[in-house]
């Protein structure tokens, strides 16, 4: 069985060495630096903030870690406990959290931006990728036609419908499905860091699978992030420095699923089919939820509507990358 199903990872940082632990102590009085590392929606998620007080710092990190927890139980579509799980079941969902609410209310909006390039109901079309390269013997050209025409059937965001007075989500047409992963990662970065401000932080890197950068290191300097190349993950092709910004990349290459690479996580709406393994679009915002899912949308977006979908959306700059290196970048 040809299955490459490995959780996307698409940003290398530079910013500390991993496998530190919880809290690095030291008899210094400059700023030292807490480190924690873990796993959200399934993908590697760290954070690390300065401080000057460990048992505050502990505090933090177990308040924040606590949140992303809760927001796991909204989001995750692996877990069957999860609110969203509960409507893709049901197809509606009474006294909605609000955390999705907002979030969904977000992603159709962003539909609506990129013409249906950026559509949380794919759902659908990536169990189908899912059941088709799991099963026993599957065959290397994928889904057949009428199988993807079928399930396209079911893709639609116009399908959801959002009532905010009434904490109510419904879909508007049976077996519609949704999924938020390109998104709910940079929204729980920024609700994970609002908890590490609240207790009073602000140097610090948080990455929930989108990392994102508060105020400066003690020493003045900024936060660097490396884009990773598309063909070899491990490796860097450019860095960025960031100062109380996001940076969220979409690529192919994040989960293959099949060993050729020839059919990635990313699909297209429009057409079943999925995006390239080996190109990539980086999105920097001012905020996770703005970086996530627009960068989505402008890898699948073609490229004459690009810049109207950065611009409209939020963004602030899109930097495209092919294996050789950046391939062009937007400002918005």
């Amino acid at each position: 069985m040809t299955t490459v199903l490995s959780r996307r990872r698409f940003i290398t940082l530079a910013a500390a060495a991993a496998g530190l632990p919880l809290l690095l102590k030291t008899q210094s009085s400059a700023p030292r630096l807490a480190r924690w590392e873990g796993t959200a929606l399934g993908a590697p998620a760290s954070i690390q903030l300065y401080h000057q007080n460990e048992a505050q710092a502990q505090t933090a990190l177990h308040a924040a870690i606590a949140e992303l927890q809760r927001l796991e139980k909204i989001f995750s579509v692996y877990r069957a406990d999860s609110a969203i799980s509960s409507l893709n079941r049901t197809g509606s969902l009474e006294n909605a959290p609000k955390d999705l609410m907002f979030l969904l209310e977000h992603a159709l909006t962003l539909a609506k931006i990129s013409d249906g390039f950026y559509d949380p109901t794919v759902q659908p079309l990536w169990q189908l990728y899912f059941r088709h390269f799991t099963a026993s013997n599957p065959n290397l050209e994928g889904p057949s036609a009428a199988e993807i025409q079928n399930t396209l059937s079911r893709v639609d965001w116009q399908n959801v419908e959002v009532d905010i007075k009434q904490q109510r989500i419904t879909f508007s047409r049976p077996r519609v499905e949704i999924t938020l992963n390109g998104g709910a990662q940079g929204y729980i970065t920024d609700r994970v860091a609002d908890v590490l401000r609240v207790h009073g932080f602000e140097s610090m890197l948080v990455d929930m699978g989108e990392p994102r950068a508060f105020s400066t290191k003690p020493d003045g300097s900024a936060w660097r992030v490396g884009i990773a190349n598309p063909a070899d993950p491990s490796r860097s092709v450019a860095t960025l420095d960031l100062l109380d910004q996001c940076i969220s990349t979409s690529g192919g290459y994040g989960t293959l699923f099949d060993l050729e690479g020839k059919f990635t996580h990313l699909l297209d709406p429009k057409t079943g089919r999925t995006a390239p393994a080996y190109f990539s679009v980086s999105v920097v915002a001012k905020s996770g939820t703005i970086a996530d899912g627009l960068s989505t949308a402008l890898l699948l977006a073609p490229p004459d509507r690009r810049q109207s979908i950065l611009t409209a959306a939020g963004g602030q700059k899109a930097i495209f990358v092919t294996p050789k290196g950046i391939d062009s970048t937007l400002v918005a």
